[in-house]
């Protein structure tokens, strides 16, 4: 029986329309396609791990994070994709965290959430 516990995991991200998810996740994100497309979906490399942008019907239905990104200075990354028109979600019933702008943090961990243009929330954070 094999074990994923050694193996990469992929992040899958259902979106609507593949045109504006590749404009936010490639200009927007910066993200870089991994070139091996499938029909209905865009692979994206990202560090060490990988980005499935596909679509789906139910694109923009989950309620919680899709994928996170652990940075170097999630300050800077803010404040970068904000000048790029990225807007944050304020979660102000997070256990543990205070916010300062659109900033969570707590203790030395500094993390951010915001949505793509389907709704799906994704995570910047460093530490």
């Amino acid at each position: 029986m094999s074990t994923l516990g050694n193996k990469d995991a992929i992040a899958t991200i259902a979106v609507k329309d593949l045109k504006v998810a590749k404009k936010f996740y490639e200009g927007t994100l910066g993200l870089k396609p991994a070139g091996n497309d499938e029909e209905g979906g865009i692979s994206y490399k990202s560090g060490k791990s990988s980005v499935l942008v596909y679509e789906s019907r139910y694109a923009g239905t989950n309620k919680a994070t899709s994928a996170t990104w652990a940075v170097d200075d999630a300050e800077k990354v803010v404040k970068e994709l904000k000048a790029k028109g990225v807007r944050f979600e304020h979660y102000d019933d997070l256990p543990g965290l205070t916010r300062k702008g659109d900033l969570h943090i707590a203790g030395t961990f500094k993390g951010a959430w915001f949505k793509d243009p389907d709704g799906n929330i994704v995570h910047v954070f460093s530490r």
